[in-house]
């Protein structure tokens, strides 16, 4: 059994981590951290808990713990660091995107980084739009087969954030859809980075169209390039490259969202259309994308089953 604390818990990416971790059979959560909350029950926020724990959100993280999860904001990870000191031995897993460009930390992403991260400190958790861009891509650097690739994904409010923005609010997002940060969203650099680990002379772009969607949780990705294999083959390099990694499923099915929402699994979908491979990927962003990631990856730090706390089961409807 070990023990972790949750430094910012107030968030949908808190909320999730702690409603994993109260469950998890191997781990006993020890505080949640959060300056604006201190004092409150947690089901103060995350109302859903309420007879799950007696623990009040704390402004205190001094204790003995052997995890340190960081589920600050953008930005604010660094600096939190920076001003506190985390003691020594403390095993750190930052769910911000401070430290995924930093080549000395690990890049979360079990699918990639499985046996650096099972030997790591401190562990980079990876962005929920690089993670279904990601898993729909790796395989085919890994072949060297990677080109000129283009992508469109679609996620939900959550991804956003809890405090209601002008393009998160409800009256604004509900019955309707855009686009933003196209072609240069903050994603692409953790993605490029680690589709070079397997490929190192890619070059060519990946255009990268988002969309906001009108639905609260999951991303729904497609990519497509030019290649020369038969689906057949397709099929065989992508289910050889995730037989190892029991959250990731290759299928040639079209792909619904709601198959992967309030699960920690990634679903492939594979098909071929005149030259060109399409790839469909479909995540739950607050889980595989964010807080589930981060558990499995304190699985594989801690030398536990990768899936312990995580089979999940979805909406089925």
């Amino acid at each position: 059994m070990i023990k972790a604390g949750v430094i910012g818990g107030a968030g949908y990416t808190g909320g999730e981590l702690v409603r994993l971790l109260l469950n998890h059979p191997e781990v006993e959560l020890t505080y949640v951290f959060s300056r604006s909350q201190a004092g409150k029950p947690i089901h103060f926020v995350h109302q859903d808990l309420l007879g799950e724990t007696e623990i009040e959100f704390s402004d205190s993280f001094e204790a003995e713990v052997d995890v340190v999860f960081l589920c600050m904001g953008h930005g604010e990870s660094s600096k939190f660091l920076e001003a506190n000191t985390i003691k020594e031995g403390t095993k750190i897993i930052d769910l911000s995107q401070d430290y995924r460009l930093d080549d000395d930390k690990v890049y979360g992403l079990p699918e990639l980084n499985k046996e650096a991260i099972k030997g790591a400190d401190f562990v980079a958790n990876p962005g929920c739009f690089a993670t279904a861009i990601q898993l729909g891509l790796l395989p085919l650097a890994h072949n060297g087969a990677l080109k000129e690739v283009h992508v469109s994904g679609v996620t939900g409010s959550t991804g956003a954030g809890q405090n209601p923005s002008k393009t998160t609010h409800f009256s604004w997002r509900d019955g309707n859809i855009s686009t933003y940060k196209a072609f240069e969203h903050q994603h692409l650099a953790e993605v490029t980075k680690s589709l070079m680990q397997y490929q190192p002379w890619f070059e060519d772009r990946i255009n990268f169209i988002p969309y906001r969607g009108n639905f609260t949780r999951g991303i729904l990705a497609t990519a497509y390039q030019y290649i020369e294999w038969p689906l057949e083959e397709a099929i065989r390099v992508y289910q050889e490259y995730y037989e190892d990694h029991p959250f990731t499923w290759v299928t040639t099915e079209s792909l619904d969202l709601k198959q992967v929402v309030n699960t920690n699994k990634c679903f492939v979908s594979l098909s071929y259309h005149g030259g060109y491979l399409m790839i469909q990927t479909a995540i739950d962003n607050l889980l595989k994308g964010a807080s589930g990631q981060a558990v499995q990856n304190m699985n594989l730090m801690f030398g536990f089953d990768e899936t312990f706390g995580l089979r999940l089961k979805g909406t089925g409807f």
